[in-house]
């Protein structure tokens, strides 16, 4: 694994707890200028580049996602990562989880 950005175990906004946003926010744009769709595997973060690709595991099941990050947030809610309903869904995710991320 020689990965210049692996994830550091429990350091910066790697690890913590992601939430979802969903109905409210379909066909909004997003920070990239795509409209949001809750049935792609998207997420919000808030210093990942745009575009970027992330691998998502939810740390109470161990299910994993990778997700696109395409806008910006979550913001001022204590979480690490927004998802849209679809990468919720893959890990096994209720309102919210604990999960770990890695970039691709």
């Amino acid at each position: 694994m020689g990965h210049h950005h692996a994830a550091r175990s429990h350091g910066g906004a790697l690890a913590g707890l992601a939430s979802w946003y969903g109905p409210g926010f379909q066909g909004h744009k997003t920070a990239s200028g795509e409209r949001f769709n809750t049935e792609t595997l998207t997420a919000a973060h808030r210093s990942l580049p745009l575009g970027c690709r992330v691998l998502v595991t939810n740390e109470a099941n161990g299910r994993s996602v990778v997700v696109r990050i395409n806008d910006r947030g979550p913001f001022g809610s204590g979480k690490v990562i927004d998802l849209s309903h679809a990468s919720a869904r893959a890990i096994g995710m209720g309102g919210s989880a604990p999960v770990r991320l890695s970039r691709l």
